[in-house]
């Protein structure tokens, strides 16, 4: 991981129940996921093209190397967590980076989480098996 010293942007996504914390560098492109490869790290790769989002729409692929750390939730929230802390990196390293990324939605907190299980019930809403005898 680079130095503090070397620290370029930062943000924070959040989904479901994951959180990211995302430091953007300047450098070639290379994204590592709590030091992994972004590649290694999540099992599909529709989850990595979900999470560069940002970087193509902005064209600033291959201008940043980013260091992510992610905790909790399963791999969809840790990549949509993702994909907004990248999202927001980007606001703070160039601000005119909001007119393209802000109709796409990528600055919106998903803030869609899972109902609590309900008293009776086998899950938030699925009853049990009826059985008429």
């Amino acid at each position: 991981m680079a130095k503090k010293k070397d620290l370029k942007y930062y943000g924070t996504g959040r989904r479901k129940s994951s959180i990211a914390r995302v430091y953007l560098f300047a450098g070639s492109g290379k994204i590592t996921v709590n030091d992994r490869d972004v590649n290694e790290y999540f099992p599909h790769a529709t989850l990595v093209m979900d999470l560069k989002q940002p970087l193509e729409i902005t064209s600033s692929a291959d201008r940043y190397d980013i260091v992510a750390t992610v905790t909790g939730g399963g791999f969809s929230g840790q990549a949509g967590a993702l994909r907004l802390g990248i999202a927001r990196a980007l606001l703070e390293a160039n601000p005119e980076n909001r007119l393209a990324l802000k109709p796409k939605g990528m600055l919106t907190r998903d803030s869609r989480v899972a109902e609590r299980k309900h008293y009776g019930l086998k899950k938030a809403r699925r009853a049990p098996q009826f059985s008429k005898r």
